[in-house]
């Protein structure tokens, strides 16, 4: 049942944010001269795939995990894409495609070590990672691996219909902080 939402969803999302999903690609070509963001994440299984983001860093930022970036790599547009929450539109392709779902856990990176083994123990991979969850909306980043993958399992133990539809809507109005970026 929630891969049918995720996939109708997802469609309807990219046809109905077409031109807003052009309009912030074009505004990004002025901002980074690459408005898109590709990274390998860790996926169902530990699978792995790319993961498509708006840019919100300058090009040349170490691939790590955000908590772990300097604030200053972070430009003006992508601020207001993060804040906003507009970085993440693309992932809707990931959802479309299957590797995520709009809810479940948030993909980390192969480097992630202590989350990836923690996951692993919780079983959190047995599920595909997701845009927005329990953790996001409590505002638990992936600075707290333990805390998070902790979460992630009790989300998953027990997700239903509704509090799938009550994760996105609280992403959708503004629950979250999205993961912290260090001071610099």
């Amino acid at each position: 049942m929630i891969r049918f939402f995720d996939f109708v969803f997802a469609l309807a999302g990219l046809v109905v944010g077409l031109p807003v999903l052009v309009v912030l690609y074009v505004i990004g070509l002025f901002d980074t001269g690459s408005p898109l963001f590709f990274q390998e994440r860790v996926g169902r299984n530990q699978k792995p795939f790319i993961l498509v983001k708006f840019r919100t860093m300058k090009r040349d930022t170490a691939s790590v995990a955000t908590h772990l970036a300097s604030s200053s790599s972070i430009t003006k547009f992508g601020a207001f894409l993060r804040r906003t929450k507009l970085d993440e539109l693309p992932q809707l392709w990931n959802v479309l495609k299957g590797e995520m779902s709009l809810v479940g856990p948030r993909p980390g990176l192969f480097n992630q070590d202590d989350l990836t083994a923690a996951r692993e123990q919780l079983g959190v991979f047995k599920v595909r990672p997701g845009i927005t969850g329990l953790a996001q909306v409590s505002e638990i980043d992936m600075s707290t691996p333990k805390l998070l993958a902790e979460t992630d399992a009790k989300m998953i133990a027990s997700l239903c219909v509704r509090d799938y539809f009550k994760y996105i809507f609280m992403t959708v109005l503004g629950k979250g902080a999205g993961d912290r970026i260090k001071n610099s």
